[in-house]
């Protein structure tokens, strides 16, 4: 047979669909598989066997025609579409493939959870929920990004040049989009003053985090702005003690290092986009995390206390 599995985007969702994917590989281990991804996210798959990576362009009617063309003249036998977005359901809808399975309970799923998805669990589950009701047994939450063996001789010279060693170090991730500087934490550098007495500090981050990570390597730590990609982060974190963050981004990269990530939440809901496995590391004003989206409001972040984030970290005997 031939099957499609179809994931698109963002950054965090592809993360978290990593031990789905796994997943389905595994039920069809005889079978040949293909995901349909686009440019950004080709290069995290590169390294699991027995995928095929095909990227399209997300956007534009001239790519939708020609996405759909090529699905349909490769004759798929089955669709998982763990995206199940506006497009790609129009991707199904004119497969050609009389099996598709999606989150939706309507046309053109075959199969679906039963229920219209209203952000009473994390994505991840409801992911599970969409290869269940297609016979496959469910994926434990174990997201995966391994890294091709340049990026492990990459980090292991960073280390070097560094003075590091695995695990005398953490990583903290102190910034956000400059589109949604609401979800920044504002005592980064009060809660690293208090982290260096027992570890050194990595600060990472992009380009819009590149001027807060200057001004906070002044009081602490090692300034790595702009040094990894995503599959270089990940490594990164694996030689790591553990990781700080308030953007979603890190907390998904992170999770596939099998450390501790601390996620400090305030506008945006964390049961829905919590780091995969990492629930119990969630940091939210009051500790108190409503059952779904309706029960959601917004909070500010700094109601968050360096005291609530240090606590957490003695709750696993970081320190």
């Amino acid at each position: 047979m031939k099957i499609l599995i179809i994931k698109l985007g963002a950054l965090g969702d592809v993360v978290i669909s990593t031990s789905i994917i796994n997943k389905i590989l595994v039920h069809h281990k005889k079978d040949d598989v293909y995901l349909l991804t686009t440019p950004a996210f080709e290069n995290l798959f590169n390294e699991i066997r027995n995928l095929k990576v095909i990227k399209c362009m997300r956007y534009g009617l001239f790519n939708l025609i020609k996405t759909i063309l090529w699905i349909r003249s490769a004759r798929f036998n089955k669709i998982y579409d763990l995206q199940s977005n506006d497009r790609s359901t129009i991707y199904c809808a004119l497969s050609g493939v009389s099996f598709c399975a999606g989150n939706h309970p309507r046309f053109p799923y075959k199969a679906h959870p039963d229920d219209i998805y209203k952000g009473e669990c994390h994505s991840f589950e409801r992911l599970n929920q969409i290869i269940v009701s297609a016979g496959i047994s469910p994926a434990l939450p174990e997201p995966s990004l391994p890294a091709p063996p340049n990026t492990i001789t990459k980090i292991s010279s960073w280390l070097k040049e560094k003075n590091l060693t695995q695990k005398n170090f953490i990583i903290m991730h102190a910034g956000s989009s400059n589109k949604h500087t609401q979800k920044r934490w504002p005592f980064f550098k009060e809660l690293a003053l208090i982290l260096k007495n027992y570890f050194e500090i990595v600060w990472v981050g992009g380009v819009d985090d590149s001027m807060l990570n200057a001004h906070l390597t002044k009081s602490t730590g090692i300034n790595a702005t702009c040094d990894f990609d995503i599959l270089s982060l990940a490594e990164l974190g694996r030689r790591s003690k553990f990781a700080v963050t308030n953007d979603s981004a890190p907390m998904h990269i992170l999770s596939c290092s099998k450390i501790p990530v601390f996620g400090i939440f305030g506008p945006t809901y964390p049961r829905r986009t919590h780091a995969l496995g990492q629930m119990q590391n969630v940091i939210f004003p009051n500790n108190v995390i409503p059952k779904n989206d309706a029960g959601f409001k917004p909070k500010d972040i700094s109601a968050v206390s360096v005291d609530d984030v240090i606590s957490k970290i003695k709750k696993q005997n970081l320190i």
